[in-house]
């Protein structure tokens, strides 16, 4: 089948290889000319592992190109796929004016089709945006939907760091549409995919994936939560999370304690439900304290640090990780910015290092020096932080920490063992305190 796809960020551009790769013909669309000519050249914009050589491998079959030109695309193509941003506002809601000038776009090159074309918004959007946004603006090309156009809402489910394998190897698709032959082009685009498919609505397409997220995030606040308790009681917060996951109602993934979540989904979309719910007069107490929890852990980190350090000015601090997590360059709500913000406010000395992420991450803050590699970073170091689970920070071993001033080891995602480690260094794992 023809596809466009509409905006190449992590969603966008993963979805167009993924198609692609599953044969279909894919148009990716950018007003960033230079993100165009990369995608051209076989070189993601975006880092994701495997990426690189899928998207070498769709071009070179000729299965996807790129370009700014959205009118062409829409007429070459017969679905189109929004999959641009939705950033938080001030409030919490969601920003919707990319969706909507993608929409007007797309309305454009509608007027010049005879044919029969869906628009499928894939974006996160709030139930009620793709019927009562995108389809009034779709509809101002003279159109009628069902008739010369189909609509669609099909939510994206993918991890950052593995999103391309979870494009590819879904646990669902969730395949919202205005009518039964929207939902039909929609289905025949995944009929490879072996994994259940889920026929609805726009709006319960739309709020399948809030649903989703929110819970996620729940656990993990829920897990980081119990895990200052086990801090005051010397129990491992993960030996408990691991008899509590073995329970089939309840599973262990996501409960693992850490210094929070972040990333471009979590917050954004918990922010999100939570302003809808009080947009139409529902509270929520307990979405209310998830991001409370998310906000705070971060926090607790450095207080942990504090507690085996005393005060922290003047003292060098290097931060291992500075991505929301590792696998990405993404550092949207990464839990470093809250955590590094503390630590300068505390007068300390702050050296961060990340194997993707220290670009990025330089343009939301300046006070920070940038090391090349973990030993730069470390050397006469006070202690370390260990932000996120690159598989570099997993196998350091003792020897890496001995250019240290203070061999203190904060462990914010608990992915070093402390048994593996010399009994030179103090071992603070969040959920399980110091190791004596």
């Amino acid at each position: 089948m023809k596809i466009s796809v509409i905006g190449t960020g992590y969603v966008g551009l993963v979805s167009g290889v993924g198609l692609a790769h599953h044969g279909h013909k894919v148009i990716c669309v950018d007003i960033d000319e230079e993100k165009v000519n990369k995608i051209n050249d076989s070189e993601p914009p975006i880092y994701e592992e495997g990426l690189e050589e899928m998207l070498e491998e769709v071009v070179s079959d000729g299965k996807l190109s790129a370009t700014t030109d959205t009118l062409q695309s829409i007429l070459d193509s017969e679905v189109t796929f929004i999959c641009v941003g939705t950033p938080s506002k001030r409030d919490g809601s969601v920003d919707t004016s990319a969706v909507e000038n993608a929409a007007k776009d797309i309305s454009q090159a509608l007027k010049e089709k005879d044919d029969y074309h869906v628009v499928c918004v894939k974006s996160t959007v709030t139930p009620g945006t793709t019927e009562g946004k995108v389809l009034p603006i779709l509809e101002k090309s003279g159109k009628r939907v069902g008739d010369d156009f189909g609509l669609g809402m099909n939510p994206e489910f993918l991890r950052e760091g593995v999103a391309l394998n979870d494009f590819l190897d879904p646990d669902r698709i969730v395949i919202g549409g205005w009518d039964e032959k929207s939902r039909n082009k929609l289905e025949k685009i995944h009929e490879d995919f072996g994994a259940p498919k889920i026929m609805t609505d726009l709006r319960t397409a739309e709020m399948i994936k809030y649903a989703s997220n929110a819970l996620l995030a729940t656990k993990i606040s829920y897990a980081n939560e119990i895990s200052k308790i086990c801090e005051k009681k010397g129990i491992d917060v993960y030996e408990v999370m691991d008899g509590v996951g073995l329970d089939h109602r309840i599973n262990r993934d996501f409960l693992n304690a850490g210094c929070g979540f972040g990333g471009s989904c979590f917050p954004k979309d918990v922010k999100a439900l939570r302003a809808l719910a009080k947009e139409v007069g529902v509270t929520t107490r307990i979405l209310d304290a998830v991001l409370s929890v998310n906000d705070e852990q971060p926090l607790h980190t450095i207080e942990l640090l504090k507690e085996e350090l005393g005060e922290l000015k003047g003292k060098k601090i290097a931060v291992l990780g500075l991505t929301f997590k590792g696998g990405t360059d993404d550092v949207r709500e990464t839990r470093a910015l809250p955590m590094i913000e503390k630590l300068l406010k505390e007068g300390a000395e702050v050296v961060g290092y990340d194997p993707k992420g220290m670009e990025n991450f330089s343009e939301l803050i300046d006070e920070v020096e940038f090391d090349k590699g973990i030993k730069d970073a470390l050397d006469s170091a006070e202690a370390c932080i260990i932000q996120n689970d690159w598989s570099e920070f997993r196998s350091l071993e003792s020897e890496d920490f001995d250019g240290m001033k203070n061999k203190v080891v904060v462990d914010a995602r608990r992915i070093l063992d402390p048994k593996d480690l010399s009994e030179e260094i103090t071992y603070i794992g969040i959920g399980k305190g110091p190791v004596d």
